[in-house]
């Protein structure tokens, strides 16, 4: 049982600091430090005013000051839509999911981005259980996950109470079956918790920038052409030693080098 709660612990000691895990928008304007912060209240104003330029500025100056949130990333990436700018909304939309991949909003919006990219590229078939177990961990957020490990762990604590004090047989039955389920949902729990924070830790996601890009087989200007890709586009960062080439792989398994500031960590 120590072992258990200890185990729970370095999840729930992350929380406090998911908010600053994710950078801000780097291209937008930044106040200058004689201008007062706005307030998120003037950010949605503008944006329900259509006055998405001013909009963007604004969500830009509160990510930069007070860190990420969901909710800013997917204010900006609205903002960045109606501007027409799809490339980057996709990117915004994919933070503010990373932070909150159980919010409905942010998925839809990212759909609705995605479907007028160019790119359509098929995902590579993998194992039903692999979909499903990814799937579980994005049906909650991280802080979610981590008050189940918490929950289920007292539970599991006062079922082993029942099961070592209760005088009726069919009361240590009960007691026992709890305490049991109790510790498979806290440990799955723990996983998809760690699951989540590890892919915050470690971003080797990235959406394409540019307008297109040629894909070359070396990290050479004089590489062998490959294939194509378009704004918007999410990709996985396979290698990221070289200075200005990245190793990246598309959800059908292609693989090349691009110039590294051709895509945007998400």
């Amino acid at each position: 049982m120590c072992l258990l709660f200890l185990f729970a612990l370095p999840v729930c000691a992350q929380e406090d600091s998911l908010q600053v895990t994710l950078p801000a928008d780097t291209t937008a304007a930044t106040a200058p430090v004689a201008v007062a912060l706005p307030s998120k209240a003037e950010a949605d104003s503008a944006y329900a005013h259509e006055e998405f330029a001013t909009a963007v500025r604004f969500y830009s100056q509160l990510l930069e000051a007070n860190g990420g949130s969901s909710q800013l990333y997917f204010n900006l990436g609205n903002a960045y839509y109606r501007q027409d700018s799809i490339a980057r909304a996709i990117l915004f939309y994919e933070r503010a999911r990373l932070l909150d991949p159980s919010d409905d909003d942010i998925r839809f919006n990212l759909e609705m981005a995605r479907s007028k990219t160019v790119d359509r590229v098929m995902p590579a078939n993998e194992m039903f259980f692999v979909s499903l177990f990814r799937s579980i961990v994005l049906s909650f957020s991280i802080e979610m996950w981590t008050w189940m490990a918490i929950l289920t762990f007292i539970l599991m604590l006062a079922s082993i109470a029942a099961y070592l004090f209760l005088p009726t047989i069919g009361g240590k039955k009960a007691g026992f079956s709890v305490a049991v389920i109790s510790l498979l949902v806290c440990l799955f729990a723990n996983l998809a918790a760690y699951q989540q924070l590890h892919q915050m830790e470690n971003r080797k996601n990235a959406v394409i920038m540019s307008p297109s890009v040629v894909v070359k087989s070396t990290p050479s200007a004089s590489g062998a052409d490959l294939f194509i890709l378009h704004e918007g586009t999410r990709v996985a960062i396979e290698d990221d030693t070289m200075n200005e080439w990245v190793e990246i792989r598309i959800n059908d398994g292609k693989e090349g080098w691009i110039h590294r500031s051709d895509a945007e960590v998400i």
